[in-house]
């Protein structure tokens, strides 16, 4: 188990043909929204495919003038991102009815390494460094219109939110710099001013513990030997001691998750408000572990929380 645990806990090929999904075959579900596959490098020159679509609201003009909300979504550990359009889409589809027309509304959907077409095997540094480029995909080489600044969220699905929460810990840390690198500066730098948890978990060791509680079976003694790790609570810590401002956060907790304990999402609020980090939880009744964003009472918190930085 501990020589083969990246292929436990990353399952790219569950359920099976899933690196053979092909945006096409869910365009009639995706209507109006049209998603495009766009192709980058992570930093280790690692082939990695995002998954892209933007609308303009339809509401009329705010007194806040134009804006761009970006949201970099990192998936669950299993499966291709295709089969998630459908529930991203209907997202996108009731931010636009709740926006103004002058607010631009963009996903951008990563697929880690080894998942989907990108290439590379999939591990915690590596699906960091894809996130990394993802989120430097978003900020800086995005197309948009002139004068919309860019207001990113980051939106992860189960261990996803372990990737959007350190990933947001890295942002935090890094220091701004003007254009000279000689000096700081609140533009060029992007940081995370959302995080959407769905249906996550405090760390991999965490989960562990609390799926297999005996104390005598194997299983919760593997956390020293853990290659992957993604301790949201670590993360937090690192959110919360950033001179720069806290993203606000939501937590979607499943009530009928079959994987995560609910006791994970409420020990994540719990540490979030500790570090005075403006959080919510939402208790997403009849949900299951992955159809949160699916389900009608899952997706309405979802865009109240989006809508707040158009």
């Amino acid at each position: 188990m501990v020589v083969f645990q990246n292929k436990i806990i990353y399952m790219p090929s569950i359920p099976p043909f899933s690196r053979r999904e092909r945006i096409e075959d869910y365009e009639a579900q995706c209507k109006p929204v049209r998603w495009q596959e766009k192709r980058i490098k992570a930093a280790d020159g690692v082939d990695i495919a995002l998954a892209l679509a933007s609308l303009n609201g339809s509401q009329e003009e705010s007194s806040k003038g134009a804006a761009h909300v970006v949201i970099v979504y990192f998936q669950g550990n299993g499966g291709a991102l295709p089969p998630r359009l459908p529930s991203l889409s209907l997202v996108l589809k009731a931010l636009q009815c709740d926006v103004p027309s002058s607010t631009t509304c963009t996903i951008v959907a990563l697929s880690y390494r080894g998942f989907w077409t990108s290439r590379g095997r999939p591990s915690e540094r590596g699906i960091a460094r894809d996130a990394a480029a993802a989120i430097g995909y978003a900020t800086s080489q995005l197309p948009r219109p002139s004068g919309q600044p860019i207001t990113l969220v980051l939106w992860g699905q189960s261990i996803g939110a372990g990737v959007a929460t350190s990933a947001a810990a890295t942002l935090a840390s890094v220091e701004p710099r003007d254009k000279d690198g000689r000096g700081p500066s609140q533009t060029l730098a992007p940081r995370a001013s959302g995080l959407l948890l769905e249906t996550p978990f405090v760390s991999v060791r965490a989960m562990l513990t609390a799926i297999y509680p005996q104390k005598w079976l194997p299983y919760r003694y593997l956390g020293p030997f853990l290659r992957s790790h993604w301790d949201s609570r670590v993360a937090f810590h690192q959110i919360g001691q950033s001179f720069l401002p806290k993203p606000k956060v939501l937590i979607l907790q499943a009530a009928n998750d079959e994987l995560v304990p609910s006791s994970q999402s409420v020990e994540l609020e719990d540490i979030c408000r500790d570090l005075k980090i403006d959080v919510k939880r939402t208790v997403v009744s009849g949900a299951l572990h992955t159809d949160v964003a699916a389900k009608s009472q899952g997706r309405r918190p979802i865009v109240d929380f989006l809508r707040s930085f158009g």
